[in-house]
């Protein structure tokens, strides 16, 4: 008889992938690699978010309720890395604003000016966010292929599962459980790898967005102070700058 302890360190995961044919190794070895690629992703997204989340909401409390500088970064903005998306979208608007200092003497180019300051600060918000999204749809590539994958690993498992049934005419279970699992363990390793990418794919997306909102909310509060100042200029032939 058998010993089950020997029967359960065959089946093990180890002893699967080192049993199964070229082809399914090479299916699980591909579902392996996808997926730390997609724990790669999901990390360094969730940890860039997280900071940046925390960073926004101090760097617009710092700008509430007060005038701020528009031709250059605000104190609590210049210790913050250049890469930030706020930082970012505050240079770009300050650098529009002080390419047009000279363009705000009558009412017309004072609201020209307005709206090509905010275009840049849009501008500078759709591209920091497309470098957030980054590598994002490899995330939803892995979680649609994976399954797909594991699966054809499976399949070609099992054919060769019942060629070895036919060519040894034996039916037992513990000629044909071996190969089975070895197949199904395919499959297996192909949801691991899409699962969290699917729902770290969706997590991030809607994360992102969130960001973006925070984005938009700066840019409002960039252009309310804007509109004050320009407001003055046309009240009095001088626009005080914070």
């Amino acid at each position: 008889m058998s010993d089950p302890s020997n029967i359960a360190h065959g089946l093990s995961p180890v002893d699967l992938f080192l049993q199964a044919d070229s082809v399914v190794k090479t299916v699980m070895v591909l579902l392996v690699i996808a997926s730390a690629l997609g724990w790669g992703v999901i990390l360094d997204k969730e940890i860039r978010l997280r900071i940046l989340n925390a960073r926004a909401k101090k760097l617009i409390a710092s700008i509430q309720g007060e005038e701020f500088a528009l031709s250059h970064l605000s104190p609590e903005f210049t210790t913050v890395p250049g890469s930030d998306p706020l930082v970012q979208v505050y240079s770009a608007a300050s650098q529009e604003y002080l390419r047009s200092r000279d363009l705000l003497d009558t009412e017309a180019q004072r609201e020209a000016t307005q709206q090509r300051v905010h275009r840049a600060a849009h501008l500078a918000s759709a591209a920091a966010l497309g470098h957030l999204q980054a590598r994002l749809g490899s995330l939803a590539t892995i979680g649609a292929v994976s399954p797909f994958v594991g699966l054809f690993g499976t399949v070609w498992g099992i054919m060769n599962s019942f060629q070895g049934i036919a060519a040894s005419n034996n039916t037992s279970l513990a000629v044909v459980a071996p190969g089975i699992a070895e197949a199904l363990f395919a499959t297996a390793l192909g949801l691991v790898a899409a699962i969290p990418a699917v729902i770290f794919y969706n997590r991030i997306g809607t994360n992102i967005a969130n960001y973006g909102k925070k984005i938009n909310g700066f840019i409002g509060v960039f252009d309310i102070e804007l509109s004050r100042q320009l407001s003055k200029k046309g009240e009095r032939n001088g626009l005080r700058v914070a």
